[in-house]
């Protein structure tokens, strides 16, 4: 690198400035020893959970060196890594692909009603699989447990945990019974809101640089001065969606006990106390969708103040509320008996049309987007990504739910009928679960088909692409080069997948709304009077639902376990989950938290203080994802600053990837940006052609 003349010292000798190479990881993750080559490294910034790290003897800041550069490596792999206990995330999966959908809107200025529309819509939907979740909570524990096993002696008894309900004790009364069952649901949402402040005081705490610029001409959006720092957002949203869960559970409570109470058994008394009750539920429920749709991201400063009182204490009066109403239920009603299914199931179908029609809202806001914006060209999906990917997420919260709660009264009817079984919605869904099953093998085996295909086709052509190497040819290398070449083309296969998978979920979803409010019935009995195979298949789909659901969720508990200690599994496994925790919680607050929040803050920080240290110059080298990181972290710096850094990326999934699912922060316009404002920027890459049979 060329010297440069040291300000305030015109006429003197011209000495040479330090630089600097910071290098960033991928996915794989690596070590800083691997990253700088030495064994003995020394921490610079940072901690045991991402640091920025030097050679031992590169203590000192030095003069460039091109046979000994000067070089430090950021380690961020324990973000996303490290803890195999972290692949529990993977239950929660939902909510991050919802929270997903938020940023990937099409790239348009203006029309900022359209986009308030589809914010909206998006965190709408998000308070919808929170209370899914904890509707199929309070179906677990309030319906089959505390209203229909606790009605059956035989059923209590058997188990032998809940005998205590059984006889004429004093917890024999169906309303204590629920009251008691209700800590389960209340617990479950208190565990979500201890989850999400613990990792957002630990990820999202991290202050960008304060000397962020915004460019003379159209700034990117990830250069906004508070794009990631999301504290107030995830503040109100985790604010919001704690009190939906605990106001669900007050409804399924005054759901529960509103028959007896204005029948002719029922009190004055008492039913005055439920309407005042539940009026206070609708109200509550009114105020988290106004905290909800009116408040969204503020992304043009970073200031931190107080959250509004009345934030704070939406909570508190809606755990106090749920309080209250557990007494009213648990209050004696000598004639009140537990008969049948617990009322109120008709929750499940009503939510899933409402989940149908905002996402079809989402689509025609998305189409509106797409037509205006521009470089549209490689949109995923024709800017039908986010509506795609957020009915991806509704069905797969529809089948966890329904699978789960069917197993579980499966397993507590044991073959008596004690117990009647789960709504009839969920078990629709529940029985959806083979056929969805059955299309994502069947895309996972065509891809598979595809890649040995490819890897087939590029091994003979492999070895041409490297007329450099003057080592003899290597079958098995070429090999591993061109499976590797094989599996990374499936990017360009996955918008298919994807609304193949979607159209899928859409036609098993209207399919189970319709049987489960045409018929009133299970699949199993709906189908009785049907064709013995027709009967025998929706009878077969139905019991294996919840087995198969089972078997999934342990075979993707125990691939997130492998993909967080098996650096190879990471590579393949692990891209996706890298992709959907990158972004911010801007829609769900219970999603995975984001490591870039506290990634691109070290960077951009280390990136600021270096320069305005030592007055060199930085070539910041990122590879894979962490080429993602850096165009992140250069975003974020003050224009000073970014002109005295050069970007270098390699293996890098920012136009490929991030700029066909993401087209308004990764997309063309927006590469051209950065590629405007930093001094250099080299993307390195191998086309190897596949020859066509």
């Amino acid at each position: 690198m060329a010297p440069q003349e040291v300000p305030g010292q015109r006429g003197r000798r011209r000495e040479p400035r330090p630089a600097m190479e910071l290098l960033v990881h991928g996915v794989g993750g690596a070590t800083p020893q691997q990253m700088l080559g030495d064994a003995r490294v020394c921490r610079v910034t940072g901690d045991a959970t991402a640091s920025v790290h030097r050679r031992t003897e590169d203590a000192e800041d030095r003069p460039w060196d091109e046979h000994d550069p000067l070089r430090e490596a950021y380690s961020w792999s324990n973000l996303t890594s490290g803890n195999g206990a972290r692949a529990l995330w993977l239950l929660l999966l939902p909510f991050m692909i919802v929270n997903v959908t938020h940023w990937m809107r099409p790239a348009v200025r203006g029309h900022g009603r359209t986009h308030r529309l589809y914010d909206a819509l998006v965190r709408l939907i998000a308070v919808s699989l929170t209370v899914l979740l904890v509707s199929g909570a309070c179906v677990v524990a309030l319906d089959a447990v505390a209203w229909q096993c606790g009605a059956s002696t035989a059923c209590a008894t058997r188990t032998s945990w809940f005998s205590f309900a059984a006889g004429d004790g004093w917890w024999a009364g169906p309303g204590r019974r629920l009251a008691l069952a209700a800590l389960l649901p209340a617990a479950l949402t208190a565990l979500l809101w201890w989850l999400s402040h613990r990792t957002w005081s630990t990820y999202e705490s991290a202050y960008p640089p304060v000397r962020v610029r915004q460019s003379a001409t159209e700034p990117a959006p990830l250069s906004l001065p508070g794009f990631w720092y999301g504290r107030r957002l995830v503040s109100r949203l985790r604010s919001a969606h704690t009190a939906a869960g605990l106001l669900t559970v007050c409804a399924a409570l005054l759901t529960a006990s509103r028959p007896h109470d204005h029948g002719p058994d029922g009190t004055a008394a008492l039913a005055v106390t439920g309407t005042l009750l539940a009026a206070a539920t609708v109200g509550g429920g009114a105020a988290v969708l106004v905290l909800v749709t009116r408040y969204g991201r503020n992304e043009t400063e970073i200031a931190d103040p107080p959250p509004h009182r009345a934030v704070t204490l939406l909570p508190l009066g809606c755990a106090a509320l749920l309080a209250l109403t557990a007494v009213h239920t648990a209050w004696d009603r000598p004639a009140w008996q537990a008969t049948g299914a617990l009322p109120g199931t008709v929750v499940f179908p009503v939510l899933t049309v409402v989940q149908g029609v905002m996402i079809v809202g989402l689509a025609a806001a998305a189409l509106r987007l797409h037509r205006l914006a521009r470089d549209t060209d490689r949109t995923a999906l024709a800017g039908l990504g986010g509506p795609a990917v957020a009915l991806l997420s509704c069905a797969l919260a529809g089948a966890l739910t329904g699978g789960a709660t069917q197993r579980f009264t499966d397993w507590l009817t044991a073959g008596s009928e004690a117990v009647h079984g789960p709504p009839v919605m969920l078990s629709w869904q529940a029985a959806a679960i083979p056929s969805l099953i059955a299309v994502a093998a069947l895309l996972a085996l065509v891809a598979a088909v595809r890649v040995r295909r490819d890897r087939r086709r590029l091994a003979p052509t492999v070895r041409a692409a490297y007329p450099e190497e003057s080592a003899p040819p290597d079958d098995h290398r070429s090999g591993t080069i061109a499976s590797a070449l094989a599996r990374a083309r499936l990017t360009d296969s996955a918008p298919a997948l994807v609304g193949t998978l979607a159209g899928a979920s859409l036609l098993l979803g209207v399919v189970a709304v319709l049987g489960a409010w045409g018929t009133g019935l299970p699949p199993s009995r709906a189908a009785a009077d049907a064709p013995a195979p027709l009967a025998a298949v929706a009878s077969l789909s139905e019991s294996l639902g919840s087995w198969m659901l089972s078997v999934a969720v342990l075979v993707l508990i125990a691939m997130g376990r492998r993909a967080y200690r098996d650096r190879a599994a990471r590579r393949t496994i692990g891209i996706l989950w890298d992709v959907g925790t990158f972004w911010p919680r801007a829609a769900h607050p219970f999603a995975p938290p984001c490591y870039a929040e506290r990634a691109v803050p070290d960077l951009s920080w280390r990136i600021a203080t270096w320069v305005d240290a030592t007055g060199g110059r930085v070539v910041l080298s990122g590879h894979s994802q962490g080429s993602v990181l850096a165009a992140a972290a250069v975003w974020q710096l003050d224009a000073p600053t970014r002109s005295r850094v050069s970007l270098l990326t390699h293996g890098s999934p920012l136009a490929r990837l991030y700029g066909r699912w993401f087209p308004k922060y990764f997309g063309p316009h927006a590469l051209r940006l950065l590629r405007e404002e930093v001094p250099c920027w080299r993307n390195l890459w191998r086309a190897i052609r596949v020859v066509s049979s």
